[in-house]
């Protein structure tokens, strides 16, 4: 049973209302009476509230029928913005959406240092730079989340990360010393789970994500909430070992899963038999309608590979929705099917299996959906990238260096 004090209970009715009124995307006051169960003197102290801080708008809803025309209330998406942050091996992807989770600018950032230092100045150049941007709203960068790709703790301290060898590194406090923002880290992999949940899956309470780019992660997502672990490390399957004594990782093991089905060794092994270092997934898809024996020989390896490991996953938490983030799969011709026939235990059991619409954006969008979820108070959170999506690629383009 939920119990606190007056101060608790109104933060609790306040993060309800919000998220009815986001989930309806506008809802009137007697409508928001009947969804949350509030009566409606607390709906009308609440409301009045929001009102007051520039975070909902009046809006009279059409009709046409006789009498007074409803007043709905929406949530002011451009009262503020949340900046998604995706630091990965070889880039760092920056995403800023407005408090419905639709991005409004994002620039993609080449790294080519591991060193620490240098890569904390380029996050506080950048976020500062997204702080100006912002200034005029009112309440400007609500939150900034950091997507990490390797190890972090409960207590937000990066533990681990095997690309850019780093180790117990507090990126959060050494940011924040710069920057009057506050800032959060978080597993890659968990961030894109939330993605999916938030963007795509609303009603899976028990989902996997799994990404394979540069490496491999788990986020997972059960009773509807991120299952991170006692310390906050759970979901590190690219570790898991499948190949025993096999090829040797940055982890310090040999044979882990992300040696045989990430996309960064499929394009490492590809690239050592056709002698072209820089291919594209452009350039797969091209040899794949060719009917390229090698390309073809090596994606059934690839796909056998991430076989094997979900073969594993599924045994463990018997999943209702399992999400792949993989842009090889997406070009892949029928790759969901060519995979449930590679997954063929007679006691392994789960829902639906989906190629991600959202790819490399997810962990960076995710990012931005738990800033969101942070500054709202909103712990169950359904958005959509609807019709006025645009693309990120299509965003980057418009940006001025």
């Amino acid at each position: 049973m939920v119990t606190g004090d007056a101060a608790y209970i109104k933060k609790l009715n306040r993060g309800l209302i919000l998220s009815k009124i986001v989930e309806h995307n506008g809802i009137s006051r007697a409508n928001l009476s009947k969804e949350t169960g509030l009566n409606k003197a607390t709906i009308s102290v609440q409301v009045a509230d929001l009102l007051q801080e520039g975070l909902l708008v009046e809006e009279q809803q059409e009709h046409t029928n006789l009498g007074r025309r409803p007043i709905i209330l929406r949530l002011n998406r451009k009262a503020g913005y949340a900046l998604g942050i995706d630091l990965d091996k070889s880039q760092v992807i920056f995403t800023l959406s407005d408090l419905l989770g639709s991005p409004v600018q994002s620039k993609v950032v080449s790294l080519h240092t591991i060193d620490y230092e240098e890569i904390v100045k380029l996050l506080t150049d950048y976020i500062s730079n997204f702080k100006n941007i912002c200034k005029d709203s009112t309440y400007g960068i609500t939150g900034v989340v950091i997507g990490i790709h390797g190890t972090v703790s409960n207590d937000e301290i990066i533990s681990f990360v095997p690309q850019l060898h780093w180790r117990e590194k507090n990126l959060k406090a050494d940011l924040e010393k710069q920057i009057a923002l506050p800032i959060h880290i978080e597993n890659n992999a968990n961030l894109t789970a939330l993605a999916e949940r938030v963007y795509k899956h609303h009603h899976s309470d028990s989902l996997l994500s799994i990404t394979m780019q540069s490496g491999m992660g788990l986020g997972m997502i059960m009773k509807g909430e991120l299952l991170r672990g006692f310390h906050g490390y759970a979901g590190e399957m690219g570790h898991m070992i499948v190949v025993p004594d096999g090829k040797e990782c940055a982890c310090g093991n040999h044979g882990c899963w992300e040696q045989y089905a990430s996309e960064a060794n499929f394009f490492r092994e590809l690239a050592k038999e056709s002698d072209e270092p820089k291919l594209t997934f452009l350039d797969v898809k091209t040899l794949l309608k060719a009917d390229h024996q090698q390309t073809h020989q090596k994606m059934n390896n690839f796909i056998k590979y991430v076989a094997i490991g979900m073969n594993n996953l599924i045994n463990l938490y018997n999943p209702q929705t399992i999400v792949l983030n993989s842009e090889l799969l997406r070009i892949y011709p029928d790759a969901v099917n060519v995979i449930k026939q590679q997954l063929t235990s007679r006691i392994s059991h789960y829902g639906e299996l989906f190629i991600s619409d959202l790819g490399e954006n997810a962990c960076v969008m995710g990012a931005c959906v738990l800033s969101i979820k942070n500054f709202l108070g909103i712990s169950n959170l359904s958005l959509n990238l609807c019709d006025e999506y645009v693309s990120l690629e299509h965003i980057n383009m418009q940006l001025v260096n």
